[in-house]
């Protein structure tokens, strides 16, 4: 499922057409991912619009048009956004197609986990202005992070990591690249890190969110680029991967219901 980053290089896919206008629409009515949205509205409301601006955060994405509109995006597991040329013929998956005279912006998603949602309306939507304060922001304090454990003392510290209410944007991989840099077995329970341990916690998860932004979240290249070498992230998705700071064997279990990456030379329970 895309993460942070991920998330913010797909939006920026759609940014060649900020202050164009869009002439055609082109969407699945039946959809799943309409279910918490009008598809109707959509393709009657957007036709003659002009695309303002964009913004991501967590794992959404938020695109503003003229005329009050506002269109969200979550990519769920399979989604994705690109831009095709303006002859773009849809496809099978492609369930909203927005034509502009110059190119086609395209959500498509094959097994749609993802979600389209929609709003009307001179101010932004409750959906989006309830998201959890960002990472980068100082809500997100060494305070607020220990407050937040200690009312899930009994929970994985995997598990909780995962909670978008407080980490907002953090998935399966950034959680284990997280636990991996701050030394802390993803099965230990929340209320059982010290307070060194929830600061480097804090500070971890503040730094890999911020590389992984410059990393994946600015480029322009056309495909998604894997974090360097010297990260958990590239030894982690298959069985005999090794730490890159120890080279013990990593181990790969289930845990919380979600497959997790750990180096038991550095990870102890």
């Amino acid at each position: 499922m895309p993460e942070l980053a991920e998330v913010e290089f797909y939006r920026r896919r759609w940014d060649v057409a900020l202050r164009h206008r869009i002439e055609r629409v082109f969407l699945h009515p039946r959809a799943g991912v309409f279910k918490t949205c009008s598809p109707a509205l959509i393709e009657s409301t957007l036709p003659g619009e002009t695309l303002l601006s964009s913004e991501a955060a967590a794992k959404q994405m938020l695109f503003r048009f003229t005329g009050d509109a506002w269109l969200g995006v979550h990519l769920g597991m399979t989604g994705e956004l690109t831009a095709q040329p303006a002859a773009f013929v849809p496809r099978k998956h492609d369930h909203l197609v927005l034509a502009l005279r110059e190119t086609t912006l395209v959500f498509s998603d094959p097994r749609m986990f993802g979600r389209i949602q929609f709003h009307l309306g001179p101010d932004a939507p409750a959906w989006w202005t309830t998201i959890a304060p960002a990472i980068s922001s100082r809500a997100f304090s060494i305070t607020a992070v220990s407050e937040f454990l200690r009312r899930r003392a009994r929970t994985p510290i995997k598990a909780v990591l995962l909670m978008q209410e407080r980490f907002p944007g953090v998935g399966n991989w950034m959680a284990d690249e997280i636990l991996w840099r701050a030394e802390i077995h993803p099965r230990r329970t929340a209320g059982s890190l010290s307070e060194s341990e929830i600061t480097a916690l804090h500070h971890e998860t503040r730094h890999v969110a911020k590389r992984a932004l410059e990393i994946i979240g600015t480029t322009t290249a056309p495909n998604i680029p894997d974090p360097p070498k010297s990260w958990l992230f590239p030894h982690r998705w298959t069985d005999g991967g090794r730490c890159p700071k120890t080279g013990v064997l990593l181990k790969r279990e289930d845990i919380g219901g979600r497959t997790t990456c750990w180096s038991p030379a550095r990870q102890k329970l």
